[in-house]
């Protein structure tokens, strides 16, 4: 059984929340605030977080941040819960590494339909085991990365984004199908996530990188190389 937290200050949307996800199948845990789900999350990873902006203290932004800083979190599936119309709250969450967003007020069924489809991406559904270019390695069946020989630490969509490449090698990208293919989205103004999550990806492997290729004016390419 999946376990999901959700870090929600508000006691009836987060009793809502974890009365619909335990009712379909999944094993919830509510947080009103960040210091009890730290101390939770240190005990037992869960499957899935659903991360509310706007919260006492310590917000959901830095919550975001400190989960991407940590090894064992770093690609930790992450649902931001933003206010009707902060479109800059979900742009920033986008580009600090959250997978996905719902705007409130939100329906349960359409977060039970995004929590699934989150934690699809995320499972080992392909068969690829082994995944090579140049100094790149991916254990898919771990969700590991290696560059060069040393271990890396990815966020979700960075490793979407890099297992893409793998998988479709010296084939062009553009940003747009970037975000349909690993955000679910096709929203324009949000086409930079892509670049920022890109530079972050290429700032991690370091040279290994270097097979990640900027074609000009239309997207990215993995250039196959011995």
């Amino acid at each position: 059984m999946s376990l999901i937290y959700c870090l929600e200050d508000d006691d009836a949307i987060r009793d809502l929340i974890l009365y619909t996800l335990n009712t379909v199948g999944f094993e919830a845990r509510g947080f009103a605030e960040s210091e009890s789900f730290w101390t939770a999350l240190d005990q037992r990873l869960p499957r899935l977080i659903l991360l509310d902006i706007m919260l006492p203290g310590e917000d959901g932004m830095q919550v975001l941040e400190k989960l991407r800083s940590r090894p064992d979190t770093a690609a930790l599936p992450v649902i931001m819960a933003t206010a009707r119309g902060t479109e800059f709250d979900k742009v920033s969450g986008l580009d600090l590494g959250a997978d996905d967003y719902l705007v409130k007020p939100f329906g349960m069924m359409e977060m039970v339909s995004r929590v699934r489809a989150v934690l699809r991406r995320a499972g080992p559904d392909r068969t690829a085991e082994v995944l090579r270019a140049g100094g790149l390695v991916m254990h898919t069946r771990e969700h590991t990365v290696e560059a060069d020989g040393q271990r890396v630490a990815l966020t979700l969509k960075e490793y979407e984004l890099l297992r893409l490449f793998l998988e479709n090698p010296g084939q062009v990208f553009d940003r747009d199908t970037l975000l349909r293919r690993i955000w679910d989205t096709d929203y324009a103004g949000e086409t930079r996530t892509v670049d920022v999550h890109i530079r972050s990806l290429r700032a991690k492997l370091g040279q290994a990188a270097d097979c990640i290729e900027t074609v000009r004016g239309v997207g990215y390419r993995l250039e196959e190389r011995p």
